[in-house]
């Protein structure tokens, strides 16, 4: 499949790609660093880092590395995921046709307060 054919048809929306997406989207012209999106999307690392890197090869997305100095700041530097503009629209468009969305599944509902067991 050649990228062309690719950016047509996006990414694949598995439901954690969803979740990323829509952590993505809450600021879409907002910077946020990977743990940032992992913890709004409530998944591990392991699991976001390669949605970002697909979102990223179509695009979606664009990065940057912090600029700062690690030994100074005592902690490694932090790379910035952001939307781009067609990447938001797409976002938003593939979130509205995914098959299966976040919202439709019982365990990311909130639960019903009151009553008893």
């Amino acid at each position: 499949m050649g990228r062309r054919e690719r950016e047509a048809s996006g990414p694949r929306m598995t439901l954690p790609t969803q979740l990323v997406l829509r952590a993505l989207l809450t600021e879409p012209a907002h910077e946020f660093y990977g743990l940032q999106i992992g913890q709004a999307a409530g998944l591990p690392s392991g699991t976001v880092h390669p949605i970002l890197a697909r979102l990223e090869a179509l695009d979606w997305l664009e990065s940057r590395w912090e600029d700062i100095d690690p030994a100074r700041e005592g902690r490694p530097r932090r790379r910035y995921y952001r939307l781009t503009t067609d990447g938001a629209e797409r976002a938003r468009i593939a979130l509205a046709e995914a098959r299966t969305q976040v919202t439709d599944l019982p365990v990311l509902r909130p639960r019903p307060t009151g009553g008893t067991a």
